[in-house]
């Protein structure tokens, strides 16, 4: 973006870039508001999403300039997302974005006229945010992660690379509607591969030490986390807490793998809300939320760290590691 200046931008750790995302500015008028909520702790922008606002960059969106972005956190506490989505209104919000399916409903639930876009939600439609993928229906859509199907695929690829476990754990946050949907696909799965789950629902941080201690009595032989934002936000934790326990872990969440994870099968996420750009360009140039279809992911990627699995004496078949996307060694 030629000529901003330097102080428009915000650095993080780690030296990536980003846009001031404001709470309470005004917005200059006839300037577009885009008031975006998210699960992830924090005032700064969480890089989980740095592919969403560098397509808005791409296509021409200069925050402060000719859009304002209001980035606003539930601060780790799904609870808060009814006041901010009150608070999108009091902004006067032309686009709210989300990133969980609870701060989606409590859009919903604030105004039935606003676009929202869902940047990655789990099953928009057995959770009725929308009333169908090709034809929404009402001020909702976006990019759903078809999550449920893809939670018993993950539970599948545990069992395939680690044929002889029994036991395992699942973490789940059961306040996000698309949890139950999650852990029902993931004890149909569980059936027919002889397994059997050991759920614990993780409300809070606070949650994670109880629930592998649990494990540990219960003679838990492996470990999944469902997809929901708690385990993206809190991914340092539950794998250090994987390595305490010594528990071969599937995550959903593929750079949780770049972090001592052992495996995890992931939608190519960075390509999921990189498109979700696009639904705002479209929005904000006078396209109807209820017109444009709700898009899947179309890419997946299996990865695997195989510096984890020495660690835990675990020798990966070669069957699984031939349909790995990325290895790390």
């Amino acid at each position: 973006m030629v000529g901003m200046r330097r102080r428009d931008f915000i650095t993080l750790l780690g030296g990536a870039t980003a846009w001031p995302l404001t709470a309470h500015a005004q917005a200059p008028k006839n300037i577009p508001r885009l008031c975006f909520l998210t699960f992830d702790p924090g005032t700064l922008q969480s890089n989980r999403f740095d592919a969403f606002f560098q397509g808005l960059r791409d296509l021409g969106y200069a925050n402060g300039q000719n859009i304002v972005i209001d980035y606003l956190s539930a601060e780790g506490n799904g609870e808060r997302f009814p006041a901010l989505a009150s608070e999108c209104l009091r902004l006067k919000a032309d686009v709210i974005a989300v990133s969980t399916t609870p701060a989606a409903q409590a859009a919903m639930a604030a105004t039935r006229s606003i676009p929202i876009l869902m940047i990655g939600l789990g099953d928009p439609v057995r959770t009725r945010l929308v009333s169908s993928l090709a034809q929404p229906g009402g001020n909702v859509t976006g990019l759903s992660l078809m999550v449920p199907e893809v939670a018993a695929k993950r539970l599948g690829l545990l069992k395939e690379a680690i044929p002889g476990i029994s036991r395992v754990l699942v973490l789940s946050y059961l306040a996000d509607p698309i949890a139950p949907l999650q852990v029902k696909a993931l004890e149909e799965a569980a059936r027919s591969l002889g397994v059997t789950l050991q759920v614990h629902d993780i409300r809070t941080a606070d949650d994670f030490p109880v629930a592998f201690d649990d494990a540990a009595k219960e003679h838990a032989e492996a470990l999944l986390t469902t997809a929901e934002s708690i385990f993206a936000a809190q991914r340092a934790r539950v794998t250090e807490l994987a390595a305490r326990y010594k528990l071969p872990a599937m995550y959903c969440y593929s750079n949780v793998v770049d972090i001592g994870g052992l495996m995890a099968y992931d939608v190519s996420y960075p390509d999921v809300i990189r498109r979700a750009a696009s639904y705002v360009d479209r929005i904000l140039k006078g396209a109807k939320a209820s017109d444009l279809p709700v898009e899947q992911p179309i890419k997946f990627e299996f990865s695997i760290n195989l510096t984890t699995a020495k660690t835990l004496n675990l020798t990966i078949p070669p069957g699984v590691l031939a349909i790995a996307d990325k290895v790390i060694e």
